[in-house]
């Protein structure tokens, strides 16, 4: 590797997309999100690790007006003007009985799978977790779509869970709206702190 040789295995435009000029979105630019860009950002970010390849995230798409306006009263006030115009909202759940798809993902060790989740409420905090990393994921895929994501935390999760999920083992953690890039942000970016302020070495 030369001097000039940038380190990172992903081309410069790829680092823009999905790191440096990519930020969360309160605006999105005019027309629907397309299914196959969906199902496409699906296949890319589904190979994104989790422990014992449990894969616990839901996604509810909710693309009508109909729809958003169920969520609309479940979010924190600052959240529903943006999710109200977005063109999809995303919520993200995560299901604490994903042991019983263990046929699916680990069809050579399933009775393994079902004996270490058997417990309920030990249940839970592995789907949790898990299902938070594939949100990073999904984030990441949104913005290698070309689309723009606009997380949210700000919402009544056991409203919005008696609303989307009852009757269920799903539970939601995080609302996404998505579209197409509305262009430049109204706010600078923030600051980021710096490698010696995260990484230590032992």
């Amino acid at each position: 590797m030369t001097a000039s040789a940038d380190p990172l295995a992903l081309s410069k435009d790829a680092q823009d997309l999905l790191f440096r000029e990519a930020r969360s979105a309160n605006a999105f630019g005019p027309g629907p999100v397309a299914e196959e860009k969906l199902r496409a950002l699906h296949d890319l970010v589904k190979h994104g690790p989790t422990a014992m390849n449990v894969q616990p995230l839901r996604v509810l798409l909710l693309r009508s007006a109909e729809g958003r306006a169920r969520l609309l009263p479940h979010l924190a006030e600052g959240n529903r003007a943006k999710t109200g115009a977005a063109p999809l909202t995303a919520v993200l759940a995560y299901d604490a009985d994903f042991h019983e798809r263990a046929e699916d993902f680990f069809p050579d060790r399933a009775g393994m799978v079902r004996e270490v989740f058997a417990d309920a409420e030990g249940r839970r905090a592995p789907a949790e977790l898990n299902a938070h990393l594939q949100a990073g994921y999904f984030l990441l895929g949104v913005r290698a779509a070309g689309l723009a994501a606009g997380p949210m935390n700000g919402f009544d999760h056991a409203g919005v869970d008696a609303e989307f999920f009852a009757g269920t083992a799903l539970h939601a953690f995080m609302a996404v709206n998505i579209g197409e890039p509305a262009g430049p942000h109204e706010f600078p970016r923030l600051p980021r702190l710096d490698y010696e302020d995260v990484w230590t070495e032992l």
